[in-house]
């Protein structure tokens, strides 16, 4: 619920000097966050982005290959009931989107949960948690710029009869050598965010629509073709199947939360977070479900697999014509650049929060005084993600993204809590309603669907959190700032 009246937020003591094992738990002010807000090495970032253009940045961020490729490996996992498995990771999303816009309103910085966690549960929670959303964020970028190229080579072999050569559309173990398109799509992306946060988001915008109007014509044409017969068996493979297709679907939110990272380049960060959020996440869910619906109503639920461009297929099959899917391929082509547009955002304004706190290389804070963003950083990540989506297969990327995910939302719910009991007297312009009920549940459901994963999928995850904890111990845990103002 809106607070507009609560009371002006009170001066939060230093932090005292730690050390030991006390220093692992050493909280960064609340105050101090807040008004750090914006400062960079060399340069600020500028305060440009409205309400909707922060809405559109979390659409942007969300809608996209979860829907477009990420469907074809849920439905084969849990037959038509793929709804409620929507509807599941939907929920699941909700309360950890409910504690989010609590936090962001609260604490409007760019380092979105990693920030929410140092403020409230320690340092070493804190880069944990940065640490998830390296995972969340880069790894993310990543595997949505695989199933762009799916659809790209759609639309080329739709338009011009031709298609790019396996060799450069799959990484190695897959029968390819290299995904191009993957690459490319990530430069692009690059190239628009050097220009400035403004202007990228303008671009998402028109890109988002692109998207939802894509969407909505392949509900039109598909329930065109929509058999009551494919819904006869809704459940053919049990509900536990229902549980593991909603544990990979998570994956199509991903991304709700990048609202959360510009918070620091929002015109008036703390009414508009909160509804950029939940406004996003309630058109994603609606869209989501109503596609996923029609699709298992026009195709059986069998077709799926191992179709990563499924909703094009359905447009050709329904109308008998190539034009449809092609058409349709386009926009897939647009939505899923806008959210390695948006995600490759986020991941920077992450890594701007954590080198400013001293956790990770000064590089990654440095602002160009010319646009207001921080350039170095986002060459880096472009070409580490490019790279990582360029070799490595979707699957793997999937499900290793959805884990952090899911571990990084786990810590927000708890966060919410903590916050609500050690600083009362904060202002909040947004509170999650029934007190510590919902986050509970946000951290209940989180935790069930990241049991949900397979085992090989926590065995990578222990490693990618075994290397975490080896650089925050030989790197950050000195040169925090928090340190450092200790000596």
């Amino acid at each position: 619920m809106l607070d507009q009246g609560a009371a002006p937020p009170a001066t939060e003591p230093s932090a005292p000097k730690a050390s030991g094992l006390s220093a692992l738990t050493r909280r960064k002010p609340v105050d101090v966050l807040v008004a750090e807000g914006g400062q960079g090495e060399g340069g600020s970032l500028r305060r440009s982005l409205s309400m909707w253009q922060l809405t559109m940045i979390s659409i942007g961020a969300t809608l996209g290959t979860g829907i477009f490729v990420v469907l074809g490996e849920a439905v084969p996992l849990a037959g038509p009931a793929v709804t409620l498995a929507f509807v599941f990771a939907g929920l699941t999303a909700l309360f950890s989107a409910l504690s989010y816009a609590e936090l962001a309103g609260t604490i409007p910085v760019a380092g979105s949960s990693y920030s929410y966690a140092y403020a409230t549960m320690g340092e070493l929670v804190a880069w944990v948690c940065g640490w998830c959303l390296l995972l969340e964020y880069g790894v993310s970028v990543a595997a949505v710029a695989v199933g762009w190229g799916d659809y790209l080579n759609q639309l080329l072999d739709g338009t011009v009869g031709v298609t790019l050569p396996a060799a450069l559309t799959a990484p190695p173990g897959e029968g390819g050598i290299f995904n191009l398109p993957a690459l490319i799509v990530v430069m692009l992306a690059m190239v628009f965010l050097l220009g400035g946060a403004k202007e990228s988001a303008r671009a998402n915008t028109i890109m988002v629509a692109v998207k939802i109007a894509a969407l909505v014509l392949f509900c039109v044409i598909g329930f065109m073709g929509f058999s009551s017969g494919n819904y006869s068996d809704f459940m053919p493979l049990g509900v536990s199947s229902v549980g593991a297709a909603g544990a990979i679907l998570f994956f199509s939110y991903i991304g709700f939360d990048a609202a959360s990272t510009a918070g620091e380049e929002a015109k008036d960060p703390k009414r508009d977070l909160p509804r950029a959020i939940m406004l996003s996440l309630v058109i994603v869910t609606a869209l989501y479900v109503l596609v996923a619906a029609v699709a298992v109503g026009a195709w059986d639920w069998k077709k799926f697999e191992g179709s990563e461009a499924s909703l094009a297929a359905i447009m050709n099959d329904v109308t008998g014509q190539s034009f449809w899917g092609t058409l349709l391929a386009a926009g897939a082509v647009i939505s899923i650049a806008s959210v390695v547009l948006t995600v490759l955002y986020g991941q920077t304004r992450i890594l701007f929060a954590m080198s400013r706190d001293g956790l990770v290389p000064k590089v990654f804070g440095k602002v160009s005084p010319k646009t207001g963003t921080p350039r170095v950083n986002t060459v880096i990540v472009s070409l580490f993600c490019g790279i990582l989506a360029a070799a490595i297969p979707l699957g793997e990327l999937v499900n290793a993204t959805s884990i952090g995910t899911l571990f990084a939302f786990a810590l927000v719910n708890i966060a919410v809590v903590v916050l609500r009991f050690t600083r009362p007297e904060l202002s909040r312009t947004f509170k999650v309603p029934f007190g510590p009920v919902f986050p509970v549940l946000g951290f209940l459901f989180c935790g069930y669907s990241m049991y949900s994963l397979d085992m090989i999928t926590w065995v990578y995850f222990g490693i990618w959190m075994a290397v975490g904890l080896v650089v925050y111990f030989v790197y950050g845990m000195s040169r925090s700032r928090l340190a450092t103002a200790e000596k």
